[in-house]
């Protein structure tokens, strides 16, 4: 397994991590499989969504934040991000992706995304590959 060192600038953010998933595919030499990228961490997801238009991230964000807004008066969680800990439930905090031919399997628009939502923080992301 590689672990992928994430830093984050900003509260929240999603960072795109496609290539630096490839590159572990890549060093495997896997040609044909299976890749899990897992996030550790319970304010903090993974996803797929577009990686052409920098403005679907920014909407997502938007549209999470309008969803689960940070100040909430009935938060009962004493460390206050609440909100991170249901955006990242919402977010999920692994994908699973198909190898083929020594590449990730995605469609024409896709990337992977690490989605911070208590930053800025240091983060791990877990890559496993499972060959065939």
């Amino acid at each position: 397994m590689d672990i992928l060192d994430v830093k984050t600038t900003q509260h929240s953010e999603f960072q795109e991590i496609t290539k630096s998933v490839q590159a572990v595919v890549a060093r495997s030499g896997a040609k044909r499989g299976h890749v899990i990228v897992y996030v550790p961490h319970t304010t903090a997801g993974v996803t797929i969504n577009e990686n052409a238009d920098p403005d679907v991230r920014a909407d997502m964000q938007a549209d999470l934040e309008r969803l689960v807004p940070w100040k909430q008066g009935y938060y009962r969680h004493g460390e206050g991000n609440s909100a991170a800990h249901t955006k990242a439930a919402l977010m999920g905090h692994s994908v699973l992706l198909p190898i083929e031919q020594g590449k990730l399997v995605l469609g024409t628009w896709q990337g992977v995304y690490f989605c911070e939502f208590d930053g800025p923080r240091s983060r791990k992301v877990y890559v496993q590959i499972s060959k065939e």
